[in-house]
């Protein structure tokens, strides 16, 4: 049996809790499903300035519980996975360690150097090695990528971070020789619409696109400025007072993760989502798989092990919504259209909580 250590103290920035972010609970619901099912394929989070997006998501990052890894292995590794370990890991003693799941901030002026890291051709050619720097997508394995303003960020940047998500590896070829390493971690992306929008191609690709608004009522705007407040002034008691709340938060995604592999849904059910993905003329058929995955998830998190209709209508509108075809002309907003098929195809009656979009 390996050694168990603990990995080194680092000083903990102090986070706001998960539990105390007062509304936004459709970005809220995509990050759960994401973490519970990484497989959905990210999030993209459209919204208004100063909406809460990093909070929520470094919150969401520090609320996962520890993970085993490789001591001083630079891809995170899991020893119960040998075959992601490095060349130099597997010949080092393989001490586990605990450790934060990673949150990795990719800076918009990144180089793909930088995010995919670099071979040292000079040392492979004169020492015989392949000398590998890695870069961003080996610290974010196993953990959260965060691209902030992701509509600015180069396509082709954005392409590669796709690719690697959807596969798992980032590959790095110089000169012939060639580096692999696994690349497993849940992307969010997030952007103001006003700064311009995702090529569809490239918006397609994420699992689920969450649409978030600036907060209307008076009352919960001076309850969110409140509670910030609270926190700025005491973080520790303010952390303190949510701690069972996030313990138990913690407890339910771990459970729903080892809930998820028994989750059915009836045939019926998957017949129609894709009734609904046709009915929308969503291209492809990524939206059929993502609601089913993301329907699955949900029920896993509420602690069920079969899927009701209401998991669907719960997580379609998130599945579906960026994959609808634009019309300029159109002033419906994509999120209605969903909802309506949806309810359509299903049968359902329409009610102000489908019109909601939630």
């Amino acid at each position: 049996m390996s050694p168990t250590a603990t990995a080194p103290k680092t000083d903990h920035r102090l986070i706001f809790p998960f539990t105390a972010i007062v509304g936004q609970e459709e970005m809220k619901l995509a990050l759960l499903l994401n973490v519970i099912d990484p497989k959905i394929g990210g999030v993209m989070i459209m919204g208004d300035r100063g909406t809460g997006k990093s909070t929520t998501i470094r919150a969401l990052a520090d609320l996962l519980p520890e993970i085993d890894v490789i001591a001083d292995d630079p891809f995170n590794s899991d020893p119960n996975e040998p075959d992601w370990m490095n060349g130099n890991g597997s010949a080092h003693s393989r001490t586990i360690v605990k450790k934060k799941v990673s949150m990795v901030d990719l800076p918009l002026g990144a180089t793909e150097d930088r995010v995919c890291g670099t071979i040292d051709i000079e040392k492979a050619l004169s020492e015989g090695v392949k000398a590998f720097e890695p870069g961003l997508l080996a610290k974010a394995n196993r953990g959260i990528l965060y691209v902030d303003e992701v509509n600015l960020l180069d396509d082709h940047l954005v392409d590669v971070l796709l690719d690697s998500a959807a596969s798992g590896w980032n590959t790095v070829e110089r000169e012939g020789i060639s580096i692999r390493h696994p690349a497993r971690f849940v992307l969010v992306g997030s952007g103001n619409p006003e700064e311009g929008e995702l090529r569809p191609q490239l918006l397609d690709r994420f699992g689920m696109h969450a649409e978030i608004h600036t907060v209307k009522e008076p009352a919960l705007r001076v309850q969110i400025v409140e509670e910030r407040a609270e926190f700025d002034q005491k973080p520790q008691e303010y952390i303190q007072k949510h701690h069972a709340a996030q313990e138990e938060l913690q407890k339910r995604i771990v459970m729903a993760q080892e809930r998820l592999p028994k989750v059915g849904m009836d045939y019926d059910l998957r017949v129609k989502i894709s009734e609904v993905c046709s009915e929308l003329d969503v291209d492809g058929l990524r939206g059929d798989i993502v609601t089913n995955r993301a329907a699955k998830a949900l029920a896993a998190f509420e602690g069920r092990q079969e899927v009701t209709v209401e998991d669907i209508r719960r997580v379609i509108t998130l599945s579906l919504r960026h994959r609808l075809r634009k019309d300029p002309l159109e002033s419906i907003d994509s999120g209605y259209k969903v909802q309506k098929a949806f309810s359509r195809v299903f049968g359902l009656e329409e009610s102000s909580e489908d019109n909601s979009a939630t």
